[in-house]
């Protein structure tokens, strides 16, 4: 069967609260946590955003089965790669076979507050790849030094490791980056997108991942999913309004630097603006269709997040019972028509 993932949104929801969701999801047929590495929320309204790093820390242990891991953090700002190293060794140590690493680019709203010129994507994308550079060298247990074009590490060793470094798993949301995310990682994370946009970046991830000697069909492939599900459409199209108007801003996101400018180009979001962003529907059946597109496309792992503030245990547990398990894996649905061709 394969994997839908709890989306936790931690720049909407205590987190106390989340961990108890997760435990509720674990139990509904959940296999893994998506957990969101901010320093602020996307809006004001949103109102939270705890330290992932710490609260990952609790999930591992209030959980029994669960893979988890941070979608995405950024690994050149706020952190020193070095730091992040040993906080993914530390967690994988902890919970083996269970965490994995999601690194992104990074966006202004999380990653400005430590001062400095907040550069273009292409110097994103190179600071980076030596960042991974870095967190693969210490993962080798090996003491090592780093001097890159914008990226530096003195001697430094880590010593409390798994037995197997945890996976890389690498954020894209263009076809470069998804090459890289193919080259450098062990698999690759993206939003949900139109079925064409998505068949590009599996190719082009597909295509850094052969020419650096692997195999992607092995490697895991992560989407991230944002719905709306309430008793009605109305409830649903107002909580997406409400509760994440962001999901509906049709611009580039990674250079608006706080929740308030946030706030101020959501004033912009019309109901339709959501569609291909955030899926509204109270049919279970129709959410049930979504995901199974993204699984037919080739994606290993759907991560749900569900919109709404006050219906989550509502949320899991209809999906528990109407969705997860009736859906398959892509290989499923290419055996069941060989056998019918035959």
């Amino acid at each position: 069967m394969p994997i839908v993932g709890y989306s936790a949104a931690l720049e909407q929801f205590h987190p106390t609260d989340l961990i108890r969701w997760c435990q509720e999801a674990e139990q509904a047929g959940f296999r893994g946590v998506m957990a969101a590495d901010h320093f602020h929320p996307w809006v004001p309204q949103q109102g939270q955003s705890p330290f992932v790093w710490s609260w990952m820390g609790a999930l591992g242990a209030c959980t029994r089965q669960l893979a988890f891991g941070p979608g995405v953090t950024c690994a050149s700002y706020r952190y020193h790669p070095a730091i992040l190293a040993q906080a993914s060794a530390t967690l994988a140590a902890m919970y083996p076979g269970r965490f994995w690493m999601g690194i992104g680019s990074g966006e202004a709203l999380s990653e400005h507050i430590v001062g400095g010129e907040w550069p273009d994507e292409p110097v994103r994308l190179e600071r980076m790849v030596e960042s991974i550079e870095v967190i693969k060298r210490l993962f080798s247990g090996k003491k090592t030094r780093y001097s890159g074009k914008y990226i530096r590490m003195e001697s430094a060793r880590l010593y409390t490791r798994p037995d197997r470094p945890c996976p890389i798993f690498v954020a894209a949301s263009g076809p470069k980056t998804a090459e890289i995310a193919g080259r450098m990682s062990d698999g690759f994370i993206t939003p949900a997108a139109p079925a064409e946009k998505l068949k590009t970046l599996l190719e082009s991830f597909e295509k850094g991942a052969r020419e650096a000697g692997k195999d992607p069909g092995i490697m895991p492939k992560l989407l991230q999913l944002h719905v709306s599900w309430a008793n009605t459409e109305d409830e649903a199209v107002e909580q997406a309004m409400k509760e994440w108007p962001n999901g509906g801003i049709n611009a580039p996101k990674q250079d608006i630097r706080s929740p308030e400018d946030f706030a101020a180009f959501a004033e912009l979001v019309r109901p339709e603006d959501f569609k291909g962003r955030v899926f509204i529907s109270t049919n279970l059946d129709a959410h049930r269709q979504q995901i199974q597109s993204f699984f037919d496309l080739g994606f290993d792992e759907v991560h749900v997040h569900n919109v709404g503030r006050n219906n989550q245990t509502e949320f899991i547990r209809a999906y528990g019972e109407a969705v997860i398990s009736k859906l398959h894996g892509k290989a499923k649905q290419e055996q069941e028509q060989d056998v019918h061709a035959e």
